[in-house]
């Protein structure tokens, strides 16, 4: 399977053309203005500072979190994204000043990171574990090779080659050679990147020693190696928590830090996109395994414990406290996205859909100047404001964080979200995604262009139009989403009966002419969803889905005491205009009853409780929190 690169897909007007039109008119200038301390009212970044300081033209020393560099590299990437779509002079010329900031802090052997310049070189490489050196080192890579993708300009490609280069001749399996690993995994997912775009295999051979060498010997902190429980005096710090506790190879189960586990399945699907390994497959597709069936929340989120940001254990999904924090949810697309590459089965892009219309768009406002680190399914204002273990838990996004790595990290995956939406494989076309656009590729030999006409994720119909020069036999495959039970597709108006389905997508095979015109009509309906009876938190509960969405429940159209409300799964569920999307958005009143005790003790005897019939309404997760800040929301309810 082949990836189509961005300049070849154009979004058109709908869901995802409006969120790449305010990354660009407002997005970006905002987090422009924040990286370089001019955003009132939210903590200071210093991240562009922090380079003026390593270039020599500000005093000072770098201040905020170690890997602050990682937030100005992906804010170049997501910039670079929108340049692509949205030609912009004055955005290029600060993203060039910014390069030119880079490439002055830059070291004559090719080192490049702010902190450990302040702190001195000879220091580099003795905190692998948390220093995050070779973390900002992936992201600046990944932004070069965008940059350079979007406007062919080389010198911030040149920059991060060099640095590439010293990392080459400083870690490997020689003798005198550095025999370790970063402790956050990001380099690979770069290294792969970088390779594909100089030609240069030396990098993706890196790549390949990181991922082979990490559980197999101990990493390196203050220059020694690590011991268990070192990093820190914790269980919930040991080896596993950043994914070396054993070889990659000899991985069944995703533990540890959230974000750190996903980036490493991704460089490991790199791997095995190149090297065809039967080992790493059976790992990654087990690992796949345990998240999908164990260890995601219905939203795409992952990582159900704060401490540690990381995981648990299967079924531990609670919906309260979990930490769900939006650059996990972002890592899951990036490994599902490597995953749909190397297999073609619905089952990725579905988890890809899934985090995209929930896990990840619930952590960024709808007018892109507020955020979410933790996405929690259930808040409860004043119980999250107060308790020591949901000190983790926001009520209301915020403009920026402290530790600010989700902001630009959502802001480049909206930005290069077209690039989920097809594939190619020899003489076949793959739809994984639903969205207006058009993709102009080659198939089977000929250039085709493809449009894709929906309203999707408000309406299930969809109109793929094809130009072509010749008449060609070619092979369609289009994901049948797992939420659709019930479907109708036709080309040229001729309903479609004898298709089959191979590994979740519809096949349509024939001698395609131009201007023919596939229309498929997924039907949408409000599911009501049950968990596994495992995950003891949702016993006896439902959450609603309509589409692709996943609903939830907030004080502002129900009032408060929301775990009063009983869903009646029997009764009527009304589809009606939303209020927050740009039309045609879909919100849902259901059927359903408050429930609550005619006694006001805190504990007394059995007794009917009072039952009122309610209308209770339901918006798009991805929506709560916009139109009222501290608002009480449950994704999951009782039902009768």
């Amino acid at each position: 399977m082949k990836k189509i690169t961005l300049e070849k897909i154009t979004l058109r007007e709908g869901f995802w053309k409006n969120r790449s039109n305010l990354l660009s008119e407002e997005i970006i200038p905002y987090q422009w203005d924040t990286l370089n301390n001019r955003t009132r009212d939210v903590p200071l970044s210093y991240a562009v500072e922090n380079f003026r300081i390593a270039a020599g033209e500000s005093e000072g020393t770098p201040e905020g979190t170690i890997f602050q560099d990682s937030d100005v590299a992906k804010w170049i990437e997501a910039a670079s994204y929108s340049l692509m779509t949205h030609p912009d002079e004055a955005m290029e010329k600060n993203i060039d000043e910014l390069i030119r900031l880079i490439a002055k802090s830059q070291h004559e052997n090719g080192y490049l990171n702010t902190f450990f310049t302040a702190k001195g070189i000879d220091q580099r490489w003795t905190d692998l574990v948390m220093g995050h050196e070779m973390y900002c080192a992936g992201h600046l890579i990944e932004a070069a090779v965008a940059y350079f993708q979007a406007t062919g300009k080389r010198k911030l490609l040149d920059v991060m080659s060099k640095y590439a280069d010293l990392i080459v001749v400083e870690f490997g399996p020689e003798e005198g050679m550095i025999h370790s690993y970063d402790g956050h995994p990001e380099i690979e997912l770069a290294l792969y990147r970088l390779s594909e775009a100089t030609g240069n295999e030396k990098y993706e051979d890196l790549a390949d020693y990181f991922i082979n060498i990490r559980g197999t010997v101990k990493n390196y902190y203050n220059g020694v190696a690590a011991k268990e429980g070192m990093i820190p005096k914790s269980r919930w710090f040991e080896s596993d928590y950043y994914l070396a506790h054993k070889p990659v190879r000899e991985m069944s189960e995703v533990t540890g830090h959230a974000v750190r586990a996903v980036y490493l399945f991704a460089g490991m699907a790199d791997q095995y996109y190149k090297t065809r390994e039967p080992q790493i497959w059976e790992t990654l597709t087990n690992l796949w395994d345990n998240l999908e069936n164990k260890r995601v929340y219905i939203t795409g989120a992952i990582g159900s414990q704060s401490h540690g940001e990381r995981f648990t254990v299967d079924y531990d999904l609670p919906a309260d406290r979990g930490y769900t924090e939006t650059c996990a949810s972002i890592g899951l697309v990036f490994w599902a996205w490597r995953m749909s590459l190397i297999d073609a089965d619905s089952k990725y892009a579905d988890m890809i859909e899934r985090a995209l219309y929930n896990g990840v768009l619930s952590g960024i406002s709808l007018d892109g100047k507020g955020y979410f680190y933790v996405n929690p399914l259930e808040v409860k204002t004043e119980i999250a404001q107060y308790r020591h273990d949901l000190e983790h838990v926001k009520t209301h996004r915020v403009g920026w964080l402290d530790c600010a790595c989700c902001p630009t990290n959502v802001a480049r995956l909206i930005g290069s979200v077209a690039g989920y939406i097809y594939s190619t494989h020899e003489d076949s076309l793959y739809i994984h995604q639903f969205a207006a656009s058009s993709v102009k590729t080659e198939v089977g030999g000929q250039e085709i262009t493809l449009e894709q006409t929906t309203q999707y994720p408000w309406s299930g119909r969809v109109s793929l139009k094809l130009s072509m020069n010749e008449s060609r036999k070619m092979k369609f495959f289009i994901r049948k989403p797992s939420w659709c039970d019930n479907l109708s597709i036709s080309v040229g108006g001729l309903k479609i009966k004898d298709y089959s389905i191979v590994k979740g997508y519809i096949l349509l095979e024939r001698i395609w002419n131009d201007s023919d015109e596939i229309r498929l009509d997924l039907e949408m309906a409000v599911r009501y969803m049950q968990s596994n009876t495992k995950v003891h938190d949702n016993v006896g509960k439902v959450a609603i889905t309509y589409g692709p969405l996943v609903y939830c429940f907030e004080e502002f159209d129900n009032g408060s005491e929301l775990q009063e409300l009983v869903l009646d799964t029997n009764g009527n569920a009304e589809i009606i205009p939303g209020d927050l999307e740009p039309s045609p958005s879909v919100n849902l009143v259901l059927d359903g009853f408050r429930k609550k005790n005619g006694n006001d003790a805190l504990y007394h005897s059995l007794e009917e409780p009072l039952v009122e019939k309610v209308k209770i309404k339901a918006i798009p997760y991805f929506q709560w929190g916009n139109r009222a800040k501290d608002q009480e929301m449950r994704v999951w309810l009782r039902y009768k």
